[in-house]
């Protein structure tokens, strides 16, 4: 089903409808170049950047609730490993075909994970970042009053754009996270085709689930690489191809791919001609997110060194219609402020 044009959600809570931007700028696990990811901090700072959503990754917990992590694997993420009561929970677990060892989310109740604080995950990157300390471990309902609080202080939409991290997996351990999104959703009313949320996923049957049991939006997740862990007889190249994208639309309403298939970097690092990705997905009645603007050169091209602003610049005049970045502040500049 056909459920909403990413430009024109409307506003949280029965208020008047306004139209947002296009593109959108879709904060990644909020400001997440300037403070830790997933923290009240880093999404309140993208708020207040002009962000016009805020994303979550989800996973679960031992005791069904979902909570806002990068990976069910939090080593990185948390200061698990600091609290010696944890350490017997240290394992090793195979998530989508590849041996992990750490602390997972599945291991531990909401209580416990509580008792955790958030760690930045890119230290060496983002030195700023390790200050701050105290950042506590978020459900998704926090996130979407973090959302519905931001949109009361700066009279803007803020939506909510939240990603399913492994949801085969956690089916197999017996937490399945559709029903878990779906009931929270319901008690925060943003089931309907116009509420300001955007369910995201690498995995095709959760998504086709979901258009079963949600009519707000769904986005289809895809890489340069790879294949879904659900459906490993498939590419994320076959699916990009307009037959893909057709059996895409009977599900989904969007697709968020990385920026390589839209703009692929050459043999020398630096940025090559675009492909048709765009024009493709928008004739098969699909919007186009694409991830991830970073400003850090080590994920920008060649040509594009220090100069995330003009990077993005180059995707809106592909005609996008939303982006994912670390830094939204810099993301709504080059939108809002497209010359010289």
């Amino acid at each position: 089903m056909i459920r909403f044009i990413l430009p024109v959600l409307l506003l949280i809570a029965a208020s008047p409808a306004f139209a947002m931007p296009d593109p959108l700028v879709i904060a990644h696990r909020g400001a997440s170049g300037e403070r830790p990811e997933h923290t009240r901090a880093a999404y309140d700072l993208a708020i207040d950047q002009g962000a016009d959503m805020i994303e979550p990754d989800l996973v679960m917990t031992r005791d069904g609730h979902l909570v806002v992590r990068h990976e069910n694997e939090i080593s990185e993420t948390t200061d698990v490993a600091d609290h010696p009561g944890f350490a017997d929970r240290r394992t090793t677990r195979t998530i989508d075909g590849m041996a992990v060892t750490g602390w997972f989310t599945e291991d531990f109740t909401l209580a416990e994970l509580r008792t955790l604080r958030a760690r930045e995950r890119l230290p060496s990157l983002r030195p700023g970042n390790t200050a701050f300390t105290e950042e506590s471990i978020l459900t998704f309902a926090e996130v979407i009053a973090i959302a519905r609080a931001g949109s009361a202080r700066t009279g803007r939409t803020i939506g909510v754009a939240p990603e399913l991290k492994h949801p085969t997996h956690f089916a197999a351990a017996g937490l399945p996270m559709e029903a878990a999104l779906v009931a929270v959703l319901a008690a925060h009313d943003l089931m309907a085709a116009d509420s300001p949320v955007l369910i995201q996923c690498f995995e095709v049957g959760p998504l086709r689930a979901l258009n079963g049991l949600t009519d707000a939006p769904l986005l289809q997740l895809m890489w340069s690489l790879g294949v879904p862990a659900d459906q490993p007889d498939v590419t994320y190249a076959a699916m990009a191809t307009p037959a893909g994208l057709a059996q895409i639309a009977t599900y989904a309403d969007a697709i968020g791919v990385d920026t390589a298939m839209i703009v692929p970097v050459t043999a020398s690092g630096a940025s090559g001609a675009p492909t048709t990705l765009i024009p493709d997905a928008h004739a098969a009645g699909l919007q186009v997110v694409a991830w991830t603007f970073r400003a850090e050169d080590v994920f920008l091209p060649a040509d594009y060194r220090s100069d995330l602003p003009g990077w993005l610049k180059r995707f809106y005049a592909l005609g996008v219609d939303a982006v994912f970045s670390d830094f939204p502040g810099v993301a709504v500049a080059a939108r809002d402020h497209p010359l010289p």
